[in-house]
């Protein structure tokens, strides 16, 4: 059998071009070490306070700082196994911390059943205290090493060059949205390799400076020569099967990773999952969730939080109420007509922010408009008032939408409701949107609001639509927070 030295001399190199992995790797591994002696030196602390007041809850044993030790070590070791410290999880997707959460769901099975099974005597206080600590000290420090890894990359640091073959479409289209997102995708594009180097759509125009390194059959030589450490291919009709077979083998003695896309865009991770039949790995995408058990559970949580929320906030809801109707004359609340799920219309409820003539004076300004080609916004509108641009700045003008949530119009988080003459100008796969609740905030807004231009805006609706779950929920109320205090594109 034949082995190609040169080939190993190859992965050797690229072995040292990935330094920047291992440093990010060794942080996190420090990062993790880190937050599992403060989970357990917490844990300790509140049993040292309260242990005589139930020694049973939690323990006497004197080994209790040996045994704490040995569950720091295991908790590293069962990151290592859930893929937390895998390369192609850095600084993308959520899957990380999905890995680190099934660690601490393992690590109190683990100890637990070790527990019982060898009598071993140890504190469930401490674990029960130790465990949720660990796991918020070891996500937080791993969200500040992605914050990190995100600024390197906006620098053109810490990416991995890689060559895209493929369709020439295809490929450029892939090129595209690498070149677009280097935060989350972690690639620098070295170049490409074609089926038809002679492509119309390689057209100078097309390319934007994107280099055409040779044909499909030249792929293994362009990644020696560019030193590219992924090899990324997008739809290509020669290049499958064995084919596909022999170059994953090749670049594997390279130590070079091989991506393949399949096709499928604005699909959520959690969406795809691979079945076999007889031996095809077939790629199943499942179906958006709109309906059933998660969004009707998802529609009672909003009425429920949105109702509490309303509570907790009356006392502000009633002052800036107050102030509105002190500040100018006109209404304190403005309603307007949106369309909600499946084209209903409804009333809008906001605090009134502009002078009570408005809408009249709305026509002598069509033309000087700075929203994108579908809203109509003004960064300096004479139509605000003073009171009015504090409340944009902040968003506290959208508080009275409670009322809508409560009353099932809207839902907390969900595309922004459109008026009714936007919904006149929809193209086909705009209808999409209205599949779901309109909601107070979501992706739209903790993405730059007004200053998207409408297909961008577009296209976040429609993968909110299309990947909806409670996690992303949780996260987009989460960056809320953050949006508010920035106030981009809010005017």
């Amino acid at each position: 059998m034949h082995v190609d030295l040169a080939e190993y001399g190859h992965a050797r190199v690229r072995h040292d071009l990935r330094s920047w992995q291992r440093q990010h790797r060794l942080l996190t591994l420090v990062t993790d070490a880190a937050a599992a002696a403060l989970g357990l030196l917490v844990g300790l602390s509140v049993r040292s306070l309260v242990v005589g007041h139930d020694a049973a809850l939690w323990g006497s044993t004197d080994a209790m700082e040996v045994t704490s030790v040995a569950i720091a070590a295991l908790w590293l070791l069962l990151l290592g196994q859930r893929g937390a410290y895998a390369t192609r999880f850095m600084g993308a997707g959520t899957e990380e911390y999905r890995a680190v959460a099934r660690a601490a769901v393992t690590l109190v099975a683990v100890v637990t059943f070790v527990s019982f099974t060898v009598k071993l005597e140890f504190s469930r206080g401490v674990l029960f205290v130790a465990v949720p600590t660990m796991l918020s000290a070891t996500i937080i420090g791993r969200h500040l090493l992605r914050r990190r890894l995100a600024v390197a990359r906006d620098h053109g640091l810490c990416l991995q060059p890689a060559v895209l073959v493929g369709d020439a479409r295809a490929v450029l289209e892939l090129a595209r949205r690498i070149g677009a997102a280097p935060r989350t995708t972690g690639l620098q594009v070295r170049g490409v390799c074609v089926g038809d180097p002679t492509s119309a759509a390689l057209a100078p125009e097309e390319l934007d400076g994107l280099p055409v390194l040779g044909a499909e059959a030249d792929t293994l030589a362009v990644v020696d020569r560019v030193g590219a450490e992924v090899v990324a291919v997008a739809s290509c009709p020669s290049l499958a099967g064995q084919a596909l077979r022999r170059l994953g083998w090749a670049l594997e003695q390279r130590n070079v990773d091989l991506l393949i896309d399949p096709g499928v865009i604005e699909v959520a991770g959690p969406r795809l999952t691979l079945r076999r039949a007889s031996g095809l790995p077939m790629l199943h995408v499942e179906r958006p969730v709109c309906s059933g058990v998660r969004y009707a559970a998802k529609l009672a949580v909003d009425r429920l939080a949105g109702l509490l929320i309303l509570v907790l906030a009356a006392p502000l809801l009633l002052l800036v109420a107050a102030l509105v109707k002190l500040d100018s004359p006109g209404p304190v609340l403005y309603g307007q007509r949106r369309v909600g799920e499946g084209g209903r219309l409804f009333t809008m409820l906001k605090f009134r922010t502009m002078c009570a003539d408005a809408d009249a004076r709305r026509e002598a300004l069509e033309g000087s408009h700075d929203g994108n080609e579908r809203l109509f916004k003004l960064r300096h509108d004479p139509r605000v008032t003073r009171l009015g641009a504090v409340l944009r700045r902040y968003s506290v003008d959208e508080l009275p939408q409670l009322l809508n949530v409560v009353r099932g119009e809207m839902s907390l988080v969900g595309p922004r409701p459109p008026l009714p003459r936007e919904v006149d100008q929809y193209e086909s796969d705009a209808v999409r949107r209205l599949r779901v609740r309109p909601g107070m905030t979501g992706l739209w807004q903790v993405s730059g609001r007004s200053d998207l231009p409408w297909v961008e805006s577009l296209r976040l609706d429609l993968w909110y639509v299309d990947n909806w779950s409670l996690a992303l929920d949780a996260q987009i109320l989460v960056r809320t927070a953050g949006a508010v205090v920035r106030g981009r594109g809010a005017y």
